[in-house]
């Protein structure tokens, strides 16, 4: 019973390794392609490699493929990635931040006092 259950939990890492490092490689495809035509050929063809191995059921050899898929993916990782603005890390984010609690800011652009 315990055989099963550790076969059933390294299983379900595998398939969540795997996972992950579809969804990397595809968000990463997009930095890569400069139109969206040429992204859904490249994603077409991340989609045959993933496809390619989905028969193998061997533990051992699967740990191999991710291992070796995973350092592909960080030999091919884009240099510079592209960042949505408004994220951490973009060109807007924390430009203009809110003011602090309790500061209260006035505006009266040029209305006189009533």
């Amino acid at each position: 019973m315990a055989s099963t259950a550790g076969y059933l939990a390294r299983r379900a890492a595998q398939k969540e390794r795997v996972r992950l490092l579809y969804r990397r490689a595809l968000k990463d495809t997009l930095n890569w392609a400069v139109h969206r035509h040429l992204f859904y050929q490249d994603a077409s063809d991340l989609r045959d490699k993933f496809e390619a191995n989905r028969h193998v059921d061997n533990l051992d050899v699967i740990d191999r493929l991710i291992d070796d898929a995973e350092a592909q993916y960080r030999n091919f990782q884009h240099p510079d990635p592209y960042i949505v603005p408004w994220a951490p890390g973009g060109s807007k984010f924390t430009r203009n931040p809110p003011p602090p609690q309790g500061i209260e800011v006035i505006y009266n652009y040029g209305k006189e006092d009533q």
